[in-house]
């Protein structure tokens, strides 16, 4: 029977929303009699979200039950918010959690987000030793790994200068460097790799591949559902706060597909729109028409039909798309050629769009139809700031090299996207 390294035990974690200092003392002195005495709080407002925001507090974890056991390589997949980082946070125990247990056989090391567990004015050096200390490794336990470290972080020649004047991907070649060969019986990895080169990525998945066959347990998440299925023997999915599936790798990234493929399939019309957007022409629904759900792999083609009434006669109508990253800012953008809508009539917008050059990620989608003045300037009839997300994941097969360093940052101008406008047919018979 597999030894088991991990137990987390019904665990919710609640946070606080807004200023810390926003309420009075009377306000906490009455939350603080209420919780004592078992009543009901006086200052929490029941909310409407899925019961995960209640007045001030938000339930990124709630009532999660799970065990690991050696030799286990568990993904920890789910869209953004559903509670991944919050789990691994609490497991490594960087916070507590509010009620439930976590029970841990062994020394844990996290790479979670770049930097963690480094001092900025202490050399790489220096910080190997210190993470050794912390992991409860006497100074001549880590100098035997000593040598193993510097030659897996690929910064030998930096390795006596101060942290601080690291790169991100230095930081994060010498964080996984200390974090995978000091031992540790648990490796919990988030998406702090996908800042690291190609090379040294695939470096990181093949240790932890070793740290996982020689007996111990890797706790994985990643937007990148190829190195997920390669990796980890077991996938969790957390949606909401929940864990609402523990079993086979294959079955959680289904299940997180499908999650993030209705957030592409949705009603467009139900949507928040900026002033005065949406009121002469817009659109009511969006609809994926492929299979590829949300994973796609670089240099393919999405393809989705967009479905909308206009008001008004436009003959030089366009569909614009932004993609968004990971920090909220411009990735890439795209648009169609001029086609023409008809008054107080219904259209179907049959899109193609080629992901050439998109490196891995996750990217939130945006959509706007407009048309060109005669000076060129963007003339807005309708936009949909957040319409869905979807992932691109690296091809194997493919030399990335230069254009992904090139292309991973800025506002890339994807190929034009390929636009068939047509009447619905039951609309047309009408």
């Amino acid at each position: 029977m597999a030894e088991r390294v991990l137990e987390v035990d019904h665990v919710t974690k609640e946070y606080r929303l807004g200023q810390l200092n926003g309420r009075t003392l009377q306000a906490d002195l009455a939350s603080w009699y209420a919780r004592v005495t078992g009543r009901e709080d006086p200052n929490t407002k029941v909310g409407t979200d899925l019961n995960r925001i209640r007045g001030e507090k938000l339930m990124a974890l709630n009532d999660v039950s799970l065990a690991v056991d050696r030799g286990d390589a568990l993904a920890v997949v789910g869209r953004n918010g559903a509670g991944k980082s919050t789990l691994l946070k609490l497991i490594s125990r960087i916070t507590l959690p509010t009620q439930g247990e976590i029970r841990i056989r062994g020394k844990v090391a996290s790479l979670l987000e770049i930097g963690t567990g480094f001092h900025a004015d202490m050399t790489g050096r220096e910080n190997i030793y210190m993470n050794g200390a912390i992991l409860g490794m006497n100074r001549a336990e880590t100098t035997a790994r000593l040598k193993d470290i510097i030659e897996f972080s690929e910064i030998e020649p930096f390795i006596d200068t101060p942290v601080k004047r690291y790169s991100s991907g230095m930081y994060v070649k010498l964080a996984f460097a200390v974090a995978a060969n000091l031992s540790p019986d648990i490796l919990i990895c988030d998406e702090v790799l996908a800042v690291g080169d190609v090379a040294f990525q695939q470096k990181c998945l093949s240790k932890m591949r070793d740290v996982a066959s020689e007996g111990r347990a890797v706790l994985y998440v990643s937007h990148n559902l190829r190195t997920v299925a390669e990796l980890c023997n077991r996938g969790v999915f957390l949606d909401a706060g929940r864990l609402t599936y523990d079993g086979t790798t294959d079955r959680a990234i289904e299940l997180y597909g499908g999650t993030a493929a209705s957030s592409l399939t949705r009603d467009l019309d139900a949507l928040p729109r900026p002033r005065l957007r949406g009121e002469s022409i817009r659109m009511l629904s969006m609809e994926l028409t492929d299979t590829a759900g949300i994973d796609y792999e670089m240099d393919s083609t999405m393809r989705f039909t967009i479905r909308g009434v206009s008001h008004i006669a436009e003959p030089g109508l366009r569909l614009r798309v932004t993609l968004f990253g990971s920090l909220a800012s411009p990735a890439a953008m795209t648009q169609s050629m001029p086609f023409g809508v008809e008054a107080d009539r219904p259209f179907a917008l049959d899109v193609r769009m080629p992901l050439d050059g998109l490196a891995p990620g996750e990217y939130g989608v945006k959509l706007s139809l407009l048309s060109l003045t005669p000076r060129g300037k963007s003339s807005y009839y309708d936009t949909v700031e957040d319409a869905g997300k979807f992932v691109v994941t690296e091809d194997p097969r493919v030399n990335m090299g230069f254009r992904w360093s090139v292309r991973k940052w800025g506002n890339y101008r994807l190929p034009p996207l390929k636009v068939e406008h047509t009447v619905p047919e039951q609309e047309h018979r009408s």
